[in-house]
């Protein structure tokens, strides 16, 4: 189901001009309302539930509606941020609790090099057989 803020609690990230869940929203759904400086989903059916606008929003304004297979009749998943870590609270049907912890990224942004160390892509390899994952010809289809 997809994400939708709490309009009560949502302050629009104080007057800037990019909210936090406009920022980290990886299809750009996230939109802010500079009348009523109000964040919205501006197309909940493309909303990919990843959880990360309800990561990052301080205010805990933003959630996602679960599907009734995961919480069923009550229950909730609640992700509460800290400086390095989030806890995710799970509340079950039956009204018990449980609490996860996980850490979060302690490095700034845009400081990794993910191809730091690696060798630079050979082009001249990609219709050499067994490039990727096959250790001969290709396989033909239907033989």
């Amino acid at each position: 189901m997809p994400s939708f803020v709490k309009m009560e609690k949502c302050d629009g990230c104080k007057g800037q001009d990019k909210t936090a869940c406009m920022y980290i929203c990886p299809n750009n759904l996230m939109k802010l309302d500079k009348g009523r400086m109000k964040a919205f989903n501006q197309e909940p059916e493309q909303c990919w539930e990843c959880y990360s606008c309800v990561k990052i929003c301080p205010q805990q304004a933003i959630e996602v509606r679960a599907y009734a297979d995961i919480v069923p009749m009550g229950g909730a998943v609640i992700p509460m941020r800290g400086s390095d870590s989030i806890i995710w609270s799970i509340q079950f049907r039956n009204g018990n609790t449980k609490k996860f912890k996980f850490p979060i990224r302690t490095t700034a942004e845009g400081s990794i090099d993910p191809y730091k160390g690696k060798p630079n892509a050979d082009m001249s390899k990609l219709d050499k057989p067994g490039f990727f994952n096959l250790t001969g010809p290709m396989p033909t289809i239907g033989k």
